[in-house]
């Protein structure tokens, strides 16, 4: 059987985002608008007097308390990275976003979304910043404006040739939204139906090799609040319509593992911690690769805000008893030299190993 060779940076990058085994449990806090607005919220200001000092101090927090447990943190370079680097736990990898935060509106009725990469900020930095790894979020829909889609996907390809001039793991998190005129909002039982197909061709589209991507951030490909066994408000309270069911959840997330080309994980996309296990546990039962999670883990301790104490009680008990939640839930996920790519550990190999791969290098 032929071995699949990766660089030095990539082989590296890939096996440090991981624990021990194989698997990617991994923490983000890189939100800044989210987050801005958990805080203004809990200390009844508005979100403009949320600012520099108020995002790192929270930021901060998350990481010395909860990144001990994490195989890797996601961190964004404006308020993360300054002030936490230097309580990010030693066994702890580290990602670092390249995008700005917000979106840029475009395209139909300008509803559509379009990436704005930070300025200032760039995958040479994050190398030289010591990262094992480059995030890339991207605002996708398979079915958009051929305008739209054309100059989302070059943003990737631009990304994933920076990433693969400076050798480092690329994770891209794609994710579909509600732009058309039969789609109210993301939670709406019309864009519901639609999320399974969006979420696979996002799939079947990114893992082209043109991209350079080495993991896909995917979202669950289903709203379980409109999944029939929980659609009479199980996660909330409110009454939804019922979908799919729980083996079509199970079918989508197979369906994932067959289309991409590379190991994936699943993104929390705000739930809550309840529905959030759910989604690992049924996505890593049908081939993920584990999660990067991020508000589903740590968001309730925000609205203790400004009270430290509070928010440092909060991380040390119920914080880090979710990612013990999510370990059980990610038992079944598949290590990820173990995805098909690979087929296993000893089908990876150094590329030009041997006596002379220093000169090749």
């Amino acid at each position: 059987m032929g071995k699949v060779e990766l660089t030095a940076g990539k082989l590296k990058g890939l096996a440090r985002l991981a624990d021990r085994e194989g698997k990617f449990r991994m923490l983000a806090i890189d939100q800044r608008g989210s987050l801005q607005r958990m805080l203004a919220k809990a200390a009844g200001k508005d979100k403009s007097e949320i600012g520099y000092k108020d995002l790192a101090l929270a930021k901060r927090l998350v990481t010395q308390y909860l990144s001990p447990y994490f195989s890797a943190t996601l961190m964004d370079p404006q308020f993360g990275v300054p002030e936490s680097l230097k309580y990010l736990n030693r066994n702890s990898a580290l990602l670092i976003a390249r995008e700005k935060s917000g979106t840029e509106p475009a395209g139909y009725n300008n509803r559509e979304k379009k990436t704005v990469l930070l300025d200032g900020w760039s995958v040479e930095k994050i190398k030289k910043a010591g990262a094992d790894a480059v995030k890339l979020l991207l605002y996708y829909r398979p079915d958009g404006s051929k305008e739209i889609k054309e100059y989302q996907e070059n943003i990737v390809r631009q990304v994933g040739e920076q990433c693969k001039k400076f050798d480092m793991p690329f994770v891209l998190e794609p994710v579909g939204y509600a732009f058309k005129d039969d789609e109210p909002s993301t939670d709406s039982a019309s864009y519901a139906k639609k999320k399974p197909e969006i979420v696979l061709a996002i799939t079947e589209e990114f893992s082209k090799p043109e991209y350079g991507v080495d993991i896909l951030k995917l979202e669950f490909p289903v709203n379980l609040k409109y999944v029939k066994e929980f659609h009479n408000g199980y996660f909330d309270g409110k009454v939804r319509e019922a979908v799919y069911t729980l083996k079509d959840a199970e079918d989508a997330c197979y369906e994932i593992t067959q289309k991409s080309s590379v190991p994936w994980v699943i993104l929390s996309a705000g739930v809550d911690i309840e529905e959030f296990v759910y989604n690992v546990e049924i996505a890593s039962k049908e081939g993920a690769s584990g999660f990067l999670a991020g508000r589903a883990v740590w968001k309730e301790f925000a609205k203790y805000y400004p009270n430290t104490e509070d928010m440092i009680a909060w991380l040390s008990t119920s914080g880090v008893t979710n990612y013990y939640r999510l370990y059980e839930a990610s038992k079944k996920a598949v290590p990820y030299f173990e995805n098909k790519q690979f087929g296993s550990f000893a089908g990876i190999t150094l590329k030009d190993a041997g006596e002379d791969w220093y000169k090749k290098f």
